[in-house]
């Protein structure tokens, strides 16, 4: 274990009982074309955090921790997509609908999709959530009791929505977290500040946040590794 710089104090991080959940890094919310764009959205502050995202992701494969993704998204014949979330907001295009990259939101689809750059590898755990948290009618709750995580470091998108979400989620079931502040974005910047001074505010109440240089160089301390690699 070691003491890694955050707000709104130290994290006590320890490898072998934690978990690199990467939330919703999909083509549909990052790219051109899909269902973030439709909404009338500029992606490109999501874009830009693709290379942090990706160099944590790389040193934490080195390290040997868990590694969890996460895809929000629907069967095919949206019966699991409920009316209220179909209709919701005036888009151009709805959950369902054919876009540039497939049938948007819809698992299986291009659109789907984790970007390239953030895409699982083998025996990396992918989960597939229908809703905004990664803990509603997914099996992580078991998945990271298997592996014997009670830590969370969260990345992803959006900050307020989908990684909020969930990293309250996981506060309810016992797991600390921390937020990797420059490796999560926003449709709306002013969105991802309140989400930061949310989730820090009275003594952390829901988590810790920190720099993506925190964490890589947590990674890199003799104090941490080696560690034994996490069951897939």
């Amino acid at each position: 274990m070691t003491a890694l710089p955050a707000r709104p104090f130290a994290f006590p991080f320890d490898l072998a009982r934690c978990a690199l959940l990467i939330i919703d890094m999909q083509r549909d919310f990052v790219e051109p074309g899909g269902f973030g764009a439709s909404l009338g959205n500029d992606v490109s502050p999501l874009q830009a955090i693709v290379p942090t995202c990706a160099a944590v992701l790389a040193a934490w494969r080195t390290a040997g921790g868990c590694v969890v993704h996460t895809r929000e998204g629907h069967r095919p014949d949206l019966s699991d997509c409920p009316p209220a979330k179909l209709s919701r907001g005036n888009p151009s295009l709805r959950i369902g609908d054919l876009g540039p990259m497939g049938r948007v939101l819809v698992i299986g689809e291009p659109g789907h999709a984790i970007v390239p750059a953030l895409a699982p590898m083998p025996g990396e755990l992918v989960i597939d959530k229908p809703g905004k948290g990664a803990f509603y009618a997914t099996p992580l709750q078991a998945e990271l009791q298997q592996r014997g995580i009670r830590q969370l470091v969260l990345m992803g998108v959006t900050t307020e929505v989908c990684v909020q979400t969930t990293m309250r989620e996981a506060n309810d079931r016992g797991y600390d977290c921390l937020l990797v502040e420059d490796a999560t974005d926003s449709y709306f910047p002013a969105f991802k500040a309140a989400t930061l001074a949310m989730i820090t505010a009275q003594g952390g109440i829901v988590g810790w946040v920190a720099p993506a240089a925190a964490v890589l160089a947590a990674l890199a301390d003799p104090a941490v590794l080696p560690v034994a690699k996490n069951p897939a």
